[in-house]
């Protein structure tokens, strides 16, 4: 007769919970919040609370502002002795599309809308306590080489800790890029009392239709988040199209498109 099957091997026991010991301490250490981060943090609940909140989302290919920025950037640094960027691309196209769709650039005071004829553009830059937003006053009539050296003169300022709170105040439209740190989607919050602002993430490598043909393309998800009471949705999305076809081919900004 057949051999009488082998009985399974019991299962190993799991393993004893470890168990603390005295260099094991858990901790709460309790840390004051700076007054930077106090304000910040009251200035974004703020706006969570106040304005009716909604972001929309678009793609940009970089190509083509790579390749500028590849064919100029030598030249550029020469003449100028600094860096050409991405951001001041940015900044321009947002500076044409604001004045392109003016509602984006105001603000909701009491019953009334105050329309701005000038363009204040908060620009997020890093700082030892976290990411700050110094102002870049009338930009509608900056070149690109003025935006760099504006972003670069608030960029080693806010690295040396030396960033006053004027340098902060006011600004009518923020731009934010959490590509820095290697996002690639967020939802930005609005920075009150302005009305919108524009997140930048991070250039991706990925397929994308050309021509009926896939490529692979450096692509940059952009969003925008805009204050519903004020902005439209098609307002918005106008907006943020316009961006994305002025950095897409930047010879728009030349010919005014």
């Amino acid at each position: 007769p057949p051999a009488p099957p082998k009985k399974a091997a019991p299962a190993a026991p799991p393993p004893a919970p470890k168990v603390a010991t005295a260099g094991d301490e858990r901790v709460d250490r309790r840390v004051p919040m700076s007054r930077m981060r106090k304000r910040i943090a009251e200035r974004l609940k703020d706006s969570q609370n106040t304005a009716a909140m909604l972001t929309t989302y678009n793609e940009i290919d970089m190509t083509s502002i790579i390749e500028m920025r590849n064919l100029y950037k030598d030249e550029f640094m020469k003449k100028h002795d600094m860096k050409l960027g991405f951001m001041s691309m940015f900044v321009a196209a947002a500076a044409r599309a604001l004045q392109e769709s003016p509602i984006v650039n105001a603000v909701i005071d009491g019953d009334d809308v105050v329309y701005r004829d000038y363009i204040d553009m908060s620009v997020a830059v890093s700082s030892p306590n976290g990411l700050v937003v110094p102002v870049l006053r009338d930009v509608q009539g900056m070149s690109f080489a003025d935006i760099e050296g504006s972003i670069n003169y608030f960029g080693k300022k806010a690295g040396a800790g030396n960033l006053a709170l004027e340098d902060m105040a006011g600004g009518t439209f923020t731009i934010s890029n959490g590509g820095v740190f290697g996002s690639m989607m967020s939802t930005p919050i609005i920075n009150q009392p302005q009305s919108a602002i524009l997140g930048m993430h991070a250039t991706i490598k990925r397929p994308y239709v050309v021509d009926g043909k896939i490529e692979i393309r450096p692509m940059m998800y952009v969003a925008l988040s805009y204050d519903h009471r004020i902005i439209d949705g098609r307002e918005a999305v106008t907006f943020l199209k316009s961006i994305k076809e002025k950095v897409e081919d930047p010879r728009r900004l030349l010919l005014n498109l």
